[in-house]
């Protein structure tokens, strides 16, 4: 099966972005072939492109970045039961060098999730990474419960306008960080407190938080730990191993996740979104192309996009 796709044939710049045909693996007895609708831009993308992930995947190119998909399935591998051609699914696929910015895509079949009825391919394309990334920092590594205070760092950032939204639905008083553009969006959708970071000092105005959830590193995380309730605060970063000395001093939890793709918690989410209680904030929308995913990637690490960039493929 071959599929029209924008990869990197070496790392780099975004001048390393090229339109390509690629060649898919055969389809495995326990996966499906989509035919993508959208897919979404995340950090990782153009930080693999760059490589400063090639230790960790350790790839042959040409490379499809890109680890986002809604579309429709147009082929079942021998195995798969739950899912036939013609259902509209969305998914967190596997990291391989087989990325989504594609017409095709190969996703296991243990990772898809049925995509709500009521929301846009577009809108579903921006969840599964972002949103999966929110829920478990949240709640498998961060512990939240009803009635605890959480701290969400880049509130309005792909991460954050889950994180915000699963938050208040689990009854947490949410406090958060943004620009001032930023902050009616994020009072709307549930935050509690909304702090200007230009203007404001977090360790001065936050106190005795139960959870951090830290989408930025560096000062921001080490500030972080001054917020934080001693003997049982928890701060749990996405971006990096956060100081285990500070966590010491402090007696709290620290400790940087990387993100399980899980289909079981995208139906959670997914769930959420059929009910209405949650849903995509889709920032900007480029084309599948070599000069799209130019422009999305410029977009994304600006730092300062407002919800998620989404990739539309015809």
């Amino acid at each position: 099966m071959q599929t029209k796709a924008v990869v990197i044939n070496q790392y780099g710049s975004k001048d390393m972005l090229e339109e390509a045909t690629v060649t898919l693996p055969e389809l495995g007895a326990n996966q499906v072939l989509v035919r993508e609708k959208a897919t979404s831009v995340n950090p990782i993308d153009w930080k693999l492109r760059e490589g400063y992930l090639k230790q960790m995947f350790d790839w042959e190119f040409p490379i499809i970045l890109g680890w986002d998909v809604a579309g429709v399935i147009v082929e079942t591998g021998s195995a798969v039961t739950g899912w036939k051609v013609g259902d509209e699914v969305f998914a967190r696929p596997d990291t391989t060098r087989f990325g989504t910015y594609a017409e095709y895509t190969i996703v296991d079949d243990n990772l898809l999730a049925e995509k709500p009825s009521n929301i846009s391919f577009e809108e579903a394309a921006a969840v599964p990474l972002a949103g999966l990334t929110a829920y478990q920092g949240l709640f498998d590594h961060g512990k939240l419960e009803k009635g605890q205070k959480v701290l969400i760092h880049a509130g309005a950032g792909g991460v954050g306008t889950y994180a915000i939204q699963l938050a208040k639905e689990a009854g947490a008083y949410v406090c958060t960080t943004a620009s001032p553009k930023n902050h009616e969006l994020l009072i709307s959708l549930g935050a509690d407190e909304v702090i200007d970071y230009h203007t404001t000092d977090i360790k001065e105005t936050l106190k005795d938080i139960d959870l951090v959830l830290d989408t930025i590193g560096g000062e921001t995380q080490n500030d972080s730990f001054e917020v934080l309730k001693e003997n049982s605060g928890r701060l749990i970063s996405i971006v990096g191993e956060p100081n285990q000395e500070k966590a010491k001093e402090k007696n709290v939890i620290a400790k940087g996740i990387w993100l399980q793709p899980d289909g079981e918690q995208l139906s959670k989410l997914a769930d959420l979104l059929e009910k209405g209680k949650m849903k995509s904030i889709v920032g900007t929308t480029f084309s599948l192309s070599r000069q799209g995913v130019y422009d999305a990637h410029s977009v994304s690490e600006t730092h300062h996009a407002a919800g998620k960039i989404v990739i539309t493929i015809d």
